[in-house]
């Protein structure tokens, strides 16, 4: 390894670190504001108390998944609830490879986030890949969630609420998602899409 090559390695590193201890910290606070115990934030969250309190103290560093549920039991986005010191910058990329960003992967269905952890604005940008006979189905979002979807590969189903219509490469539709909604692949072949959740 070069020593420049190894010096961006150090400052990445050094980069993730201070956010955990950030979050960490921030995490805290949100409690102490809250007057929530770690109890009432794990049956909130359904993350374990002694996760979150090694979140807290900077011992473990958590999932994409794990601070999804943090930030949905503090009513609020990723964006919302983590701070990025480096949020400053005018460039960030998310890169291809890095498995931080992968929200969900199975044997049916792989979401990718392509949002900055620390974006401050209630919206959600995915890459969502759904495999033949795979499918994405949600619960109702808080209300005013809307979802935008732009199919790049296949054919896939969208229903929200009682309706539904199927969607061609290059086809997009956006509906309510403040109501149980889905995304199924209609097709014989993987499905890939972007997906675009705004909060109101």
């Amino acid at each position: 390894m070069s020593d420049s090559t190894s010096r961006i390695s150090d400052k990445k590193r050094a980069r993730e670190d201070l956010v955990s201890e950030r979050f960490g910290a921030r995490l805290k606070r949100l409690r102490a504001e809250r007057k929530w115990s770690l109890e009432t934030l794990a049956d909130a969250s359904g993350v374990s108390r002694s996760m979150l309190s090694q979140i807290e103290r900077d011992q473990a560093n958590p999932t994409l998944a794990v601070t999804l549920r943090i930030a949905r039991a503090f009513s609020m986005t990723i964006g919302e609830l983590v701070e990025d010191p480096d949020a400053t910058s005018s460039l960030s990329v998310i890169r291809a490879g890095d498995r931080a960003y992968h929200f969900r992967s199975d044997k049916d269905c792989t979401i990718r986030t392509l949002s900055p952890l620390h974006l401050e604005k209630d919206v959600e940008f995915y890459e969502v890949q759904l495999r033949p006979g795979g499918e994405l189905r949600s619960a109702a979002h808080f209300e005013g969630t809307r979802e935008f979807l732009t199919v790049e590969k296949g054919r896939v189903r969208v229903e929200s609420g009682g309706d539904s219509d199927v969607l061609e490469r290059g086809d997009s539709a956006s509906y309510r998602a403040d109501v149980p909604h889905a995304v199924v692949n209609a097709g014989k072949t993987a499905a890939v899409l972007f997906l675009v959740n705004i909060y109101r």
